[in-house]
């Protein structure tokens, strides 16, 4: 496996050569810092630990401190961990953008936007009651009846009811690495990714 972390800087749209358009997400990815290697004889497994994004020594207690100094460098914000990294990297060293070629099938990971507490009609597509009929008044987004009377006499789990909704670890997997821009930092990724803009999304293969 080899990944990367990034931050989602919003969408665009790129043409091909027969002008077909294909909408794509803008992604800083790296560069990050090997911070930690791990092996099967020191933790059990095969891992690469890397960092992202600059934290200052004021909001960096001793520990983490201690930990980035080990690779030389300041303290990250982000720190995720590939396991079986399939690239040679020593602690300390760089991993960039251009790991990724055109072309290539990627899987992405992000969280999704937070909406808060939402109704049945938006968390779940119910479609309401329709017409104001038979003394309804003003609960035609209402979820109606939940449970039986007195055979069951409780509410089943997994009852679909309002709660809330978004905020949620989404993967989204196969899809296409559209342009790369070693020189800024920038993949271009086919399709949307999950997420608002700035939020820190995983790029995997």
């Amino acid at each position: 496996m080899k990944g990367i972390i990034g931050k989602k800087i919003g969408m665009t749209s790129i043409f091909s050569q027969d002008g077909k358009q294909t909408a794509c997400t803008i992604i800083e990815a790296g560069p990050c810092v090997v911070t930690q290697v791990k092996t099967k004889d020191s933790d059990g497994y095969t891992a690469h630990q890397l960092a992202f994004g600059d934290k200052t020594e004021k909001h960096s207690n001793s520990a983490e401190k201690g930990h980035y100094a080990k690779s030389a460098t300041s303290p990250k914000r982000f720190v995720k961990e590939f396991r079986d990294f399939s690239l040679s990297k020593n602690l300390g060293e760089s991993v960039t953008v251009d790991i990724f070629s055109e072309g290539e099938k990627v899987d992405v990971v992000g969280t999704s936007k937070g909406k808060g507490f939402q109704g049945v009609v938006k968390r779940w597509n119910f479609h309401g009651v329709g017409e104001q009929t038979h003394g309804q008044h003003d609960r035609q987004r209402a979820p109606g009846s939940i449970g039986n009377s007195s055979d069951a006499s409780r509410v089943f789990k997994g009852m679909r009811m309002g709660g809330r909704l978004g905020g949620e670890r989404v993967k989204l997997k196969g899809l296409n690495v559209v342009k790369v821009f070693p020189d800024k930092n920038y993949i271009l990724i086919s399709g949307s990714i999950p997420g608002h803009i700035g939020s820190i999304v995983f790029i995997q293969k």
